[in-house]
């Protein structure tokens, strides 16, 4: 069984959350969300509640400094034996003791196919917007694993949605949304059977 943490934001809605304590509610996923770690009351924090999960509020504004704050998601995750970290909506670059013990351990999904609108500044309804603005033809989400750079750490899966050509950024973020659960789920899946492997920067699904 692996132990899943899930680290939310400070306002997020908790879709790719929930998706993911469902996944492993239903078996479909063979882990357990022990813990999901947020900056503030939110909705996400009250749907994992309501599910019975643990919660911890870490505000960065209670640290004097980054590392500080790093550490206390790090202790955090030790004390609950977590294997995988889930980002779920978390806009903060993780670093220290966190990134260097868990990497490939830390998963997050991006609104869009990347490299393509991607990075610093890129999230929500900017990424729709910009995809809209500059015509492309598909679009999609990505389940990475995190590194030190926004959007950067090795691609696990993708998933292509087609950008009608009367896409609002709502309409396309409203399509692409279900694909990010469905796609979140299976690479959480792949991981906790043992079915992902990293080399040189690229992700292979071992059969």
């Amino acid at each position: 069984m692996t132990n899943i943490a899930i680290l939310v934001s400070g306002a997020g809605r908790g879709s790719n959350m929930k998706n993911i304590i469902e996944a492993c509610k239903d078996n479909y996923v063979k882990g357990k969300v022990q813990v999901v770690i947020g900056i503030k009351e939110s909705p996400a924090i009250l749907i994992a509640k309501e599910f019975g999960v643990k919660t911890l509020l870490i505000n960065p504004k209670d640290y004097a400094c980054d590392l500080d704050y790093q550490n206390a998601i790090y202790d955090c995750i030790k004390e609950n034996n977590i294997d995988l970290i889930c980002l779920a909506g978390y806009m903060k670059l993780l670093g220290g003791k966190v990134l260097s013990e868990y990497e490939n351990r830390i998963m997050n999904v991006h609104p869009a196919l990347i490299p393509m609108f991607y990075g610093k500044g890129m999230f929500g309804h900017h990424i729709h917007e910009a995809a809209i603005k500059r015509g492309v033809k598909v679009s999609g989400c990505t389940v990475h694993f995190v590194d030190k750079n926004y959007d950067t750490g090795p691609i696990i899966l993708q998933t292509v949605v087609y950008v009608e050509p009367e896409d609002t950024p709502d309409t396309l973020a409203a399509r692409i949304l279900p694909n990010e659960h469905k796609t979140y789920r299976e690479a959480v899946r792949l991981f906790c059977e043992g079915k992902l492997s990293v080399k040189d920067g690229i992700v292979k699904i071992i059969d």
